[in-house]
């Protein structure tokens, strides 16, 4: 991500999880036919999940959450000795087919359609805030 504002915001969610994020940029540099693209870009992105990491695709298709479900979800994750979750989001044609199929869960941000830098920004506050609804901290009030 360049320099700037939304840089500056997601440094600033990942400097306030705890364990700070980790967040891996996967764009294949070749120029490949446009049918290829989500194939190759899925293989990377697959290739990245580290091993016992909860796979969650991002995509305007899946399960709805509010912020608390997102908290109990990690939660339930964590006390089954689950370690890491790694999200996916997709470039500008969406996740490929087989990220979707390999997800353990797809999970939406609604059916608007966000750039993936605002997608990213997104989810690391509801991370945060998952963080801080699992604390009791007052962050998020309903």
């Amino acid at each position: 991500m360049r320099r700037g504002p939304l840089a500056e915001l997601q440094a600033e969610y990942v400097r306030r999880l705890v364990p700070p994020a980790t967040v891996t940029e996967i764009e294949e540099k070749r120029r490949l036919p446009e049918a290829a693209l989500p194939l190759r870009e899925a293989e990377l992105i697959l290739a990245a999940v580290p091993a016992g990491a909860r796979l969650v695709a991002l995509d305007r298709s899946g399960v709805s959450w509010s912020s608390r479900d997102l908290a109990q979800h990690l939660a339930r994750w964590r006390d089954h000795g689950i370690a890491t979750a790694a999200f996916a989001i997709g470039g500008a044609a969406g996740l490929g087919d087989r990220v979707l199929a390999e997800a353990h869960t797809v999970l939406s941000l609604g059916t608007m359609t966000w750039p993936h830098l605002l997608a990213r920004i997104m989810l690391l506050e509801q991370l945060y805030r998952a963080q801080q609804i699992l604390a009791g901290h007052p962050y998020h009030r309903e």
